[in-house]
């Protein structure tokens, strides 16, 4: 009996039935895909419309792609493989075999007919296995008993037996047709929808795979139509339900049985159409196409997209599609292609296919109709749009393919025409996208070439068609202020106009390879960056013609083209644009769109700063080349034609930012501006100054100087342009026009003055200061003549504020040497030693003024911005011309002395710049503005001629600038300039020295102000002194009565920073000045002479001390190197302390020359003891000291010149004389005694000078009863009892003196050959300071040293500064030291002018008194044997041109003192000024010196003195500057040796030689050397041992204490000197009530010195 399985038995069967069937599919699949060939020239898409995966159904729906499609498991194809029943049986054939046998058949049978159900079903899976294990016949018998086990209606056990059972019977190889047929029959009728895979299962068995179709031929197509249909329907249902349910894998799309089974379907549909596709006929093929089409338009699903794809590629390759379905399926499969990104590649296989068939060239109509048959309204039917879209994405791939790969030829034309409708029709950005694709497949083909259908054809309209599909690019890029560039660059959501504009950019990169005829390289994709983004402009290198040899005939439309998508294009194609118009001269009138053509220039490319500034300036060049050309031909144009075109190209320029552009823009505006009407200029000039506006209005932080790293020092030429603002830019180009209509025309100069003042009041930084640069440059002549001068004479002031590129690397470096010190005190010394010149500097600091923290950085150049540094060789935007203007005048007409049209004259109102000054001073600024002020201002107020029409301003300037340095509230600089205060306050000095030359327009209080500031200055500020003093010097001479008035003040305030360095030559200098204006000190008291002296004393004493310091630290400090290596470095000012210290003595030799001579010996006593006094109050003898104390003594009670012995007192007329001489002191006396008559010629030479006395001892008559004393009466004759000897005068004159102390016993001196030549070669020594000066004229515009010693006279004002110099004195027979001048033969002419005083004398070399013999010395080498070993020249420069000191090469001349006029006049000009004009004049005198020199004159910065006070002015600057030339030319061989002190020298040669012989001297001490403390060895005299004596440390404590005192007390009573300090008691006479040793050697000493005590 058989056991029947349960049905629980059967599921897991089914179960692994399913399972193979699906693997089978998979590996079906998988080797179709490998199967499957790849069209010719088939690329791999990459997406286009969509991210995700879309099926045609949803696309259909609508192009939005709103709604996504469902993606299925990817679609199994069942191909030929092991058989699926081969596994099931394999799996059966575990079950027992005990019923194989016949018997068991049978029985089986039986039951399979007549048996239960339960018993059929246990049949039919026995007879199954018997089946496939024997051949058994009939089968058809077998299957007719089950037959109706695959009732729908059946349960599934039962159905699946059945189907199983029949798989076994369809694999019979018995069957007949008609068995097959009836098999069919069961397969093909209607079966339960859960069998459905056994059903096929079933038909794939009976077809072996498809390949037997006998039996059944022509009923196979329809029935898988129907099922493709069924299985369709199904597959819907099932998915809709599972997507209900959520039954859905993870990441992955729903899975069912139906989909599974709809795989299966089109696996085998593709079979059989393969291999057996010539039994269908048209009917099936359309009804199968049909339902594939169908299902693409209604399908979700990719999956079966791809599967009916696969169908239909199928069908095209085994077959055909039949005629009537070709338009849908080419619609469909366009469309899919289109829009379905993954399967592109299958879409086009089968299309591709489908053109290289009989069917190509119909598949490419049917496209092109599609595209030409658009309707009007297309954008209301989106399967309009589909078919659209598909078409053109097809025609992409055709055209890109090449016809030799059998693909079909697109025609040009109608593809033009349609594309042509398609952009009239449709507005869909896609469809633009699409044919943007297809524009650039055209022009770039898969080899990189221009499409041959391209290549005679007429681009125009295929560029129309694109112009109008970038219209939305365009129209985005017009509207927004986007650039391509941004636009291009890849964002996270692909905007339609980013998609555009890229599929454009590709195009015009084409485009641009095209013209250039460059050969198209494919270069690798860098990761990350989109090919549309790469760099186009790169390609083309620089020089690159526009044509080559091959001529592209669609040149001009391409060009054409570029304009009309212009604001699209990149950089690149802009350019080339600008080139073929350049080029073929598109702008010029001879071009019939030149117009149009120069309206894109200034509006597509010049206007739209969206540009690049390559672009914009070519199309700016491009611009002004035509604007010239248009100017030449004004005459055929309207009137209003061409300044018409200058406002459009000034049009929006107040915006513009762009610097480099802006330049040029400005370049070309001031260079129309120039020769334009007052209208158009007008025009200019307003529409510039929007730039400025714009500027005034930007926040602060644009106007400040930019934080740079601290390595980078910008001066302003170096700076790049970027770095400007535009208002720089655009003020530049006022001082570019200012520049150029200055001589031409005065009313637009005149108004460009009062737009660049106001840029000065209110504007950007660098504008104000470019402003600045000419308005601080302009200057006047005599006549009143505005000019523009390129010398700046402030070098030093910009040099003191870090403006000059020496300054700043000095600081640098300075910075460096001293950057181990920390602490403040170090800092702040290191940093005033290192500041100003080579005079050294004080130790103090600004009183009352904090200076930088010690946590504070290092100042460095670069630390900010500089905007600014003086002589910028770019400050100006061109050179100005030298020439004065003959239309523009600083005053009114009136006032002019040579106006060529007075009528046309316009006035400069430099008083509104005057103002604008003022405002800044006041109110203050940033300090790149100020500084400039600081440093410009004093130069441009030394010309008065500029500020004639000014006078109000100036006066407010000098009341501003008194007031701000009285209240010390003017601006302090930044701390991080490394600046203080005091360097502000010099600049404000120097601006005020300049202002008190218009001292003729202020009153007296006024000027006593200016005094009183100066006076203000001379203690208030650290290095403040030196150029107050230098101004004061400046005050004696031009405001006497206030400097007067000021005269103690000053003097007391000198008193006490004598001891200062830096300022000591300074004060000694101006004491020195002050003693040759007797009318200043005219009402001193015996007390106020007293403060010069004592301040000459104080320096004296001061320098003393620091040698003994010196000393003292040498010995005591021997092992420690570091004081004698810091003092022995050699500098500039080494020579300095010589030259001071014997400016001392002079100070105080010229101060006692000045005293009233009955007041003169009440000082005799206070001087010697301060001369022989040294800073501890011992014993202090030197050479000067002796030589003062020896003027003294034939000064006092004398103003007599020098006597000279009597040439008449002879013997003829005396009878015998007898001559005796004796050295007594420091003098050679000499009696001439006629011993008869008692007549005596007395000549007493002392260093400082000579004097002879004549006289006579008157004897009585002796009585008559007087006898003679000796035998008188001889030969009977009566003689004379009168004889005297010469010793016997001298007796008689010193008899009562005592004798004790060598110096005053007399020495009497041998009458031999050697005493005779000593007291010759005496007597040759001068008894005056000998000092020569050249005087030189420069003439107008003379440069050449030739043509100046040229000359033989000189303006009226250079005569008369002669005669003010000294005195014309005639050479021939002088018997004074000409300084080298011929006293003979007037060789060097017959006059010169000389002066001379009780201690000096100077010969001056004037050329023009020299002979000029041009024919025998054309270089004038006579004149330049003289000036050329002056060691000073003054310079009368009236070349109009600044004086370079290398004009005369020598190398003796360390000295020039030029002297130039304020306004610089012509050599006419000069001649006719009027007497007023001449007292009225003033001149600029700058003490100019050779490199190293050291500054030792108050004209070492420029000074302006009137003419009036020029000649002593000069002399007294030329005679201190040839006082330290003799120093300096001695500082190698030795200090300079004084007439005075060789006189001493000799006198003390003759003692040593016939003196007693019991002590020897030492050399006597001398001044400082050439170094500090390496002079000559000190003395040994008893007044040296003394000093030795004493200890270093009371030495330095002395010496403090003096540093300490006060010299204002230092001149007190007595009684308030006993304080608690240690002052040296200068003023009073008292006794010191001190008893040691040293104490009673120096009263001795000083009574022996003070001849006033017994000669009064």
């Amino acid at each position: 009996m058989t056991t029947v399985e349960p049905a629980s038995t059967i599921c897991p069967e089914a179960d692994m039935f399913r399972r193979v069937v699906s693997l089978g599919r998979k590996a079906g699949e998988e080797r179709q895909t490998a199967a499957m060939p790849q069209s010719p020239g088939d690329e791999v898409s990459s997406p286009q419309d969509s991210k995700a995966t879309s099926g045609l159904a949803s696309v259909f729906k609508g192009l939005t792609g709103t709604a996504k499609l469902t993606k299925s498991p990817p679609a199994p194809v069942q191909s030929s493989g092991p058989s699926i029943n081969a596994h099931i049986a394999e799996r059966l054939n575990v079950t027992p075999t005990a019923l194989r046998g016949l018997p068991q058949h049978t029985e089986s049978f039986e039951l399979l007919k007549d048996g239960s159900m339960n018993e059929r079903v246990t049949a039919a899976c026995a007879l199954r296995h018997a089946v496939a294990d024997n051949p058994l016949t009939p089968v058809l018998d077998i299957w007719y008993a089950a037959k109706d086990l695959v009732d729908p209606t059946n349960p599934k056990a039962t159905r699946y037996s059945g189907w199983e059972l029949l798989r076994e019977c369809v694999r019979h190889t018995s069957s007949t047709d008609l068995e097959r047929y009836e098999y069919f029959q069961t397969i093909s009728a209607d079966a339960n929808p859960e069998d459905f895979h056994l059903q096929l299962a079933a038909l794939v068995d009976l077809t072996s795979r498809a390949r037997t179709l006998s039996g059944f031929e022509y009923d196979v197509f329809p029935l898988l139509s129907k099922w493709l249909g069924e299985t369709f329907n199904a597959v819907r249902a099932a998915r809709g339900a599972a997507k209900k349910q959520g039954s859905r894998l993870k990441g992955k799309g729903l899975v069912t049985g139906e989909d599974r089974n709809f795989a299966d379907l089109f696996a085998f549909v593709t079979d059989v159409i393969k291999f057996n596709f010539n039994v269908a006929n048209d009917a099936a093929v359309e009804v199968l196409v049909d339902v594939l089409l169908d299902i693409c338009m209604n399908t979700s699903a990719s999956e079966d997209l791809q599967a009916c794809i696969g169908v239909l590629d199928a069908i095209v390759t085994f077959g055909a599609i039949p005629v009537d379905k070709l338009k849908s399926c080419v619609q469909v499969l366009c469309s899919i292609h289109c829009l379905v990104p993954n399967l592109q590649k299958d879409a086009w296989h089968t299309i591709g296919m489908l053109c290289r068939s009989h069917n190509g060239q119909a598949t490419v109509r049917l496209l092109l109709d599609v595209l030409a048959s658009l309707p009007a309204d297309a954008d209301n039917k989106k399967e309009i749009v589909r078919e659209v879209r598909g078409a053109l994405s097809v025609l992409l791939k055709l055209v890109s393919k090449s016809s030799e790969k059998g693909y079909p030829t697109v025609p040009y034309g109608l593809l033009v025409d349609g594309l042509s409708t398609v952009v009239k029709s449709t507005s869909a950005w896609k469809i633009h996208l699409d044919i943007l694709r297809l524009a650039n497949a055209l022009f770039c083909d898969s080899q990189g070439n221009v499409n041959n259908m391209l290549v005679d054809e007429d681009w125009t309209p295929i560029f129309n068609v694109t112009v109008t599909c970038a219209e939305a690019v365009v129209a985005l890029l017009a509207r927004d202020e986007k650039t391509i560039e941004s636009l291009l660059a890849s964002g996270e959501i692909d905007s339609s106009e980013r998609l555009l504009a890229r599929e454009l950019a590709k195009l015009v990169h084409r485009l641009e390879s095209i013209l250039l005829d460059e050969v198209s390289v494919v270069t690798p994709k860098q990761d990350g960056v989109p090919s549309e983004q790469a760099d186009v402009s790169s390609h083309r290198p620089e020089g690159v013609q526009l044509e080559q040899a091959n001529a592209l005939v669609q040149r001009q439309d391409c060009v054409m083209f570029f304009a009309q998508i212009h604001p699209t294009l990149p950089d690149s194609a802009a350019t080339l644009v600008l080139e073929h118009f350049k080029k073929f001269r598109c702008c010029s009138p001879s071009d019939p769109l030149w117009e149009k053509n120069l309206s894109l220039v200034l509006d597509a490319f010049l206007a739209d700063r969206k540009r690049s500034t390559d672009v914009r300036l070519r199309a700016l060049q491009a611009f002004t080349e035509i604007y010239d050309m248009i100017e030449l031909l004004d005459d055929h144009f309207d009137p209003g034609f061409i300044p018409e075109l200058m406002k459009r190209l000034l049009v929006d320029v107040a915006e513009e930012t762009d610097i480099p552009l802006l330049q040029e823009v400005v370049s070309f505006a001031a260079t129309v501006a120039c020769t334009a009407d007052l209208t158009l200029f007008n025009h200019i000039i307003s529409t510039l100054s929007g730039v400025i506006e714009n500027g005034r209005t930007r926040p602060p932080i644009y106007n400040t100087p930019s934080h740079v790293p601290e390595t980078q020092a910008t001066p302003q030429h170096s700076r790049s342009t970027s770095s400007q603002t535009p208002s720089n830019v655009v003020v530049r180009g006022y001082v570019l026009i200012f520049l150029r209509v200055l001589s031409s025309d005065a009313t637009k100069a005149a108004s460009l003055l009062r737009k660049l003042v106001s840029v000065v009041e209110s504007c950007e930084t660098d504008a104000r200061i470019t402003a600045m640069q000419l308005l601080f440059r302009i200057r006047a002549d005599w006549a009143n003549r505005v000019f523009v001068t390129t010398y700046l004479e402030t070098n030093s002031l910009a040099s003191s504020l870090y403006r000059t590129e020496d300054s700043i690397a000095r600081k640098i470096a300075e910075e460096a040497s001293y950057g181990g010190r920390s602490s403040r005190s170090e800092t702040s010394a290191s940093a005033r030693s290192s500041r100003g010149i080579s005079l050294g500097q004080s130790q103090m600091q600004d009183r009352g003024y904090p200076l930088r923290s010690a946590s504070g950085s290092k100042w460095t150049a670069g630390t900010y911005q500089q905007l600014w540094m003086f002589a910028d060789a770019y400050a100006l935007p061109e050179s100005p011309s030298q020439a004065s203007s003959t239309v523009l005048y600083c005053c009114t007409p009136n006032d002019t002395k040579e106006p060529d049209d007075p009528a046309d004259a316009t006035v400069l109102r430099t008083g509104l710049w005057l103002d604008a000054i003022l405002n800044l001073l006041r109110e203050g600024c940033d300090w790149e503005v100020y500084s400039f002020i600081l440093v410009h201002l004093p130069a441009q107020l030394s010309n008065h001629a500029i500020f004639l029409n000014a006078v109000p301003q100036v006066q407010e300037l000098r009341r501003v600038i008194c007031e701000q340095i009285r209240m010390n509230n003017f601006q302090e600089p930044p701390s991080a300039y490394g600046l203080r205060r005091a360097d502000v306050a010099i600049c404000l000095f120097h601006s005020l020295t300049m202002i008190l030359s218009y001292h003729q327009h202020f009153q007296k209080a006024e000027e006593d102000e200016i005094v009183r500031a100066f006076v203000h200055g001379i203690a208030t500020w650290e290095r403040s002194a030196k150029c107050c003093i230098h101004a004061l010097t400046i005050c004696c001479h031009e405001l006497p009565s206030s400097t007067g008035k000021a005269l103690v003040t000053i003097l007391q305030k000198m008193s006490q920073i004598i001891t200062q360095p830096h300022v000591a030559m300074h004060i000694l200098e101006f004491l020195a000045c002050l003693s040759r204006l007797p009318s200043l000190y005219a009402n001193f008291r015996e007390d106020e002479y007293r403060i010069v002296f004592g301040i000459s004393f104080r320096y004296l004493q001061y320098v003393r001390g620091r040698k003994q310091t010196y000393r003292s630290s040498m010995n005591s400090d021997a092992a420690t190197p570091t004081a004698g290596e810091a003092l022995s470095q050699p500098n500039a000012s080494d020579d300095l302390p010589q030259y001071v210290y014997t400016l001392a003595y002079h100070v105080i030799v010229f101060w006692f020359l000045a005293l009233k001579l009955p007041d003169r010996a009440n000082h005799v006593g206070w001087i010697a003891k301060n001369l022989f006094t040294d800073v501890d109050g011992s014993q202090a003898a030197d050479e000067q000291a002796q030589l003062t104390i020896d003027f003294m003594q034939r000064v006092t009670y004398a103003d007599i010149d020098e006597s000279a012995a009597d040439p008449l007192f002879t013997p003829e007329r005396f009878g015998e004389i007898v001559k005796k001489r004796w050295l007594i002191g420091n003098a050679i006396v000499t009696i001439e005694q006629a011993i008869a008559t008692g007549w005596a010629q007395i000549t007493k030479r002392q260093p400082s000078g000579t004097s002879s006395y004549t006289i006579r001892e008157l004897f009585r008559p002796p009585p008559a009863h007087q006898r003679p004393m000796n035998d008188s009466t001889r030969d009977g004759h009566v003689v004379s009892a009168n004889n005297v000897l010469p010793s016997h005068l001298l007796v008689q004159l010193l008899s009562s003196m005592p004798q004790g102390i060598d110096l005053s016993r007399p020495i009497p001196l041998p009458d031999d050959d050697t005493v005779n030549r000593a007291i010759r070669m005496f007597d040759h020594n001068s008894t005056v300071d000998g000092h020569k000066v050249g005087v030189i004229y420069i003439g107008e515009s003379q440069t050449r040293e030739a043509e100046i010693l040229a000359n033989t006279t000189g303006s009226g004002d250079y005569i008369e500064f002669l005669n003010g110099l000294g005195t014309l004195t005639k050479l021939n027979g002088a018997t004074f030291n000409t300084q080298g001048l011929d006293r003979q033969y007037s060789t060097d002419g017959q006059y010169t002018f000389c002066w001379r005083d009780r201690v000096t004398e100077i010969v001056f070399h004037v050329t023009t008194q020299m002979p000029t013999n041009l024919d025998h010395d054309p270089q004038c080498t006579l004149k330049k044997r003289h000036i050329g070993n002056d060691f000073v020249n003054i310079i009368f420069n009236d070349s109009g041109l600044p004086f370079k000191f290398d004009t005369f090469p020598s190398d003796f001349n360390f000295v020039n003192i030029v002297i130039t006029p304020e306004s610089r006049a012509s050599f006419v000009a000069t001649r006719q000024r009027t007497p007023k004009d001449v007292e009225e004049s003033f001149y600029k005198v700058r003490l100019m010196s050779k490199p190293g020199f050291p500054e030792i004159s108050p004209a070492s910065e420029t000074k302006i003195v009137s003419l009036k006070a020029l000649p002593d002015f000069i002399r007294l600057l030329a005679l201190n500057a040839s006082v330290f030339s003799l120093v300096w030319a001695h500082r190698e061989g030795g200090e300079h040796i004084s007439p005075w002190r060789n006189r001493l020298r000799e006198i003390k040669r003759l003692r040593d030689k016939y003196g007693p012989k019991m002590y020897s001297h030492g050399p006597t001490p001398s001044p400082p050397g050439t170094a500090l403390g390496h002079g000559p060895a000190p003395a040994t005299s008893n007044a040296a041992q003394l000093e030795a004596a004493r200890s270093g440390n009371s030495v330095r404590d002395s010496f403090s204490s003096l540093r300490r005192a006060s010299v204002a007390t230092f001149f007190t009573a007595s009684s308030e000197q006993n304080t608690h300090s240690h002052r040296s008691s200068m003023m009073s006479t008292a006794t010191t009530e001190n008893t040691d040793m040293t104490s009673n050697a120096l009263e001795s000493l000083v009574e022996s010195i003070d001849f006033s005590k017994w000669s009064a």
